[in-house]
């Protein structure tokens, strides 16, 4: 069946009109997208996955307050990443208070490992670069993960993070090098 695909603003419509069929198919089509941009910014795995299903609780609740004029996958990604943001948050307090973090947590790298034929030094510099990513100032680490990883454009980003396009192009030029001298350092 060739049916049309109906657009986000029909979908939050329909939502909004209690269609959970258009709930499901609005989850399908962001979800992939939101667990990469969470995994990103936590470098684990399994928090993405909760922070990927926060995110679409968050925006379920909030979804009148969406504007259609707006893009729902950057409006999407703009809750996601505040949701990424409570999660480091609490990160931080469980690190103050001493609680335990499970073992081997500083080894933890994004999903997508390198392949079996690729060498060990691969798999070091992934999770390098994983770890550093995750290690970014949110400032920085958020204008990343949406422009290289989700493929925002800059106008979108600067939407999103309600900041600049030139604080854009600033914040990802300086944390590209930021990167650069942590992986290669």
């Amino acid at each position: 069946m060739n049916e049309a695909q109906p657009d986000d603003a029909a979908l939050v419509a329909a939502i909004l009109a209690g269609d959970a069929s258009a709930e499901r198919a609005l989850v399908e089509r962001h979800r992939d997208a939101l667990y990469r941009l969470a995994r990103s910014a936590t470098g684990d795995p399994q928090e993405a996955l909760d922070i990927t299903q926060d995110a679409f609780v968050a925006a379920f609740g909030a979804l009148r307050r969406y504007d259609p004029a707006r893009s729902l996958g950057a409006w999407l990604a703009a809750i996601t990443l505040n949701k990424c943001r409570d999660w480091a948050r609490r990160r931080k307090v469980r690190r103050w208070l001493g609680l335990p973090m499970p073992d081997g947590v500083e080894h933890w790298v994004a999903a997508d490992a390198p392949l079996p034929d690729q060498t060990a030094a691969d798999r070091a510099e992934l999770a390098a670069t994983a770890r550093a990513i995750a290690d970014l100032p949110p400032n920085l680490k958020d204008v990343l993960l949406l422009r290289t990883l989700e493929g925002l454009s800059q106008a979108e980003t600067a939407a999103v993070l309600g900041i600049s396009e030139k604080a854009v192009e600033t914040r990802l030029y300086r944390a590209r090098e930021k990167l650069r001298r942590q992986v290669r350092g």
